[in-house]
């Protein structure tokens, strides 16, 4: 597995729009903005490929433009980081493109580069895991650098600048509060606070040992889902089959696996099917653990608690649920293919980018993320 190197002043991150292109539309002017001075003031320079601006209807009949400014990035010995726009429901349409572009394949081999994003962004780490490249599923341009309160949400903007430091390994503790999702997005919103609620339960051990350890591998459920039927597009398990985008069996064995839900909040019955596809796959015969992220807005929180107990059926398994990562804010930063130690009785994850997966020495985190 590749580790990137960090994010340094003077670097230039490229921002991307891989899967909706609503970057570019009027209504996310203010966001580009407050974006690009919350980078600048990283003493980053943040570089728009040529397509990531073109809007949703150009990118959504265009995906080759979408795959033209990821290869540009990875081959711009110049850029550091890449940093995704936001998520959407269609990334997969590139993969046939990346997949089979040699030159593409080996600048991501030859040239790593820090990666970061969520959501549907999950069709691209899986992408990259597959080439080799360890990334980021955390912060994106709009939703957390374009974040239109006055600051970027504390918690959130601790784990962003781990991109920003040097060290290998680091500590993730549940946030004390917890925010509602917007209902204004607008300009006129700019400088207005989220409503915040105080965090009452905190990671909670759900089943199985208080102690685990893998190497973290996952991503949105929807998502997950989504490349393994015909949910969404009726062509998106072929194509996901064909690249081998969904990880085998062999490949979840011994991992921690970390899902969450999107902002489409589905309902319980929905969750249900989605949890039983991941299990048709034999992904919890295989896994050593499970990170669930808390659902945006707590929407149906208690009856997704039910709803993984009883469809997993295997109280040996741990799973820890109300994580702060993915679609609810705030959100940590979880490195795809590093080295996780869960400890809930310390109640905290340890990650650690090393390759030795179980000497317990590497996970002496000096520092903590989304804290």
């Amino acid at each position: 597995m590749q580790y990137p190197r960090k994010l340094r002043k003077g670097d230039k991150v490229a921002i991307v729009s891989l899967s909706s292109g609503m970057l570019g539309e009027e209504f996310c002017s203010h966001n580009i903005e407050i974006g690009v001075k919350r980078l600048k003031e990283y003493g980053l320079e943040p570089v728009f490929m040529p397509n990531a601006l073109k809007g949703i209807e150009y990118l959504k009949e265009n995906p080759r433009a979408r795959v033209a400014d990821l290869k540009d990035a990875f081959l711009d010995a110049s850029i550091a980081g890449i940093i995704c726009a936001i998520g959407g429901d269609d990334t997969y349409r590139l993969l046939p493109y990346l997949m089979e572009d040699e030159e593409f394949v080996n600048a991501v081999q030859k040239q790593p580069k820090l990666f970061t994003g969520f959501s549907d962004t999950t069709v691209n780490h899986l992408m990259l895991y597959k080439l080799g490249l360890s990334t980021f599923y955390g912060p994106n341009f709009i939703c957390d650098l374009g974040e239109i309160a006055d600051e970027m949400l504390p918690y959130t903007k601790n784990a962003f600048e781990y991109y920003l430091n040097e060290q290998d390994s680091y500590e993730i503790v549940s946030s004390d509060i917890w925010y509602e999702e917007r209902k204004d997005f607008s300009k006129a919103a700019i400088g207005t606070d989220r409503r915040a609620h105080k965090e009452e339960r905190g990671f909670e051990l759900l089943q199985g040992t208080e102690v685990f350890e893998g190497r973290l591998l996952g991503g949105c459920l929807e998502s997950l889902y989504d490349l393994i039927s015909k949910n969404r597009y009726d062509d998106e398990a072929f194509i996901c089959e064909k690249y081998g985008i969904f990880p085998s069996k062999e490949e979840w064995r011994g991992k921690i696996l970390f899902i969450e839900t999107c902002e489409e909040k589905p309902a319980p019955e929905l969750f249900e099917k989605e949890i039983t596809g991941l299990k048709d796959r034999g992904v919890f015969d295989a896994v050593g653990g499970i990170l669930v992220g808390k659902p945006q807005d707590e929407a149906y929180y208690n009856e997704y608690k039910e709803i993984l107990v009883k469809i997993i059926d295997n109280d040996k398994l741990p799973i820890v649920y109300n994580v702060n990562f993915g679609h609810a804010t705030p959100r940590c930063v979880l490195q795809y293919g590093a080295a996780a130690r869960v400890d809930m009785g310390q109640r905290r994850i340890f990650v650690n980018q090393q390759e030795r997966n179980h000497d317990k020495s590497i996970f002496c985190a000096s520092r903590t993320a989304g804290a």
